[in-house]
């Protein structure tokens, strides 16, 4: 069973940058593809970026593309979210989570595995 923790949300303002971790634990996620999502208070959890296992391909949503980069280091069992040029409507829980079946996918109900989320607020 594969525990994922997300790491390095907090306060930042407009403009500025934040990188999010998803470190696995309980199993290797070295042939998972893995997605972030975000979910806005009273909104409906969305797609932000996906990677496939081996890192050779990357998918982002139209909302965080040329802003956000999605990376991964399978010898740390680790995935990165690296979140530049931040903007208030950014802030939202972001949810990292893990698909066995190796390829990209933007729907959530692909996924297997979920961390508990970390919380980044944008101010203006």
């Amino acid at each position: 069973q594969v525990q994922l923790v997300e790491s390095g949300g907090g306060l930042v303002q407009a403009g500025g940058s934040l990188r999010l971790s998803c470190a696995a634990s309980g199993g290797t996620i070295r042939t998972y593809a893995m997605g972030w999502f975000r979910q806005a208070p009273g909104k409906e959890r969305e797609f932000v970026a996906a990677i496939t296992w081996s890192g050779g391909s990357t998918y982002y949503a139209d909302s965080v593309k040329g802003r956000f980069t999605i990376s991964r280091d399978n010898a740390k069992n680790t995935v990165y979210l690296q979140m530049n040029s931040l903007k208030p409507e950014d802030t939202a829980v972001y949810y990292c989570a893990a698909d066995a079946k190796g390829s990209i996918a933007t729907i959530s109900v692909f996924y297997d595995y979920w961390g508990q989320g970390t919380q980044v607020t944008v101010s203006s």
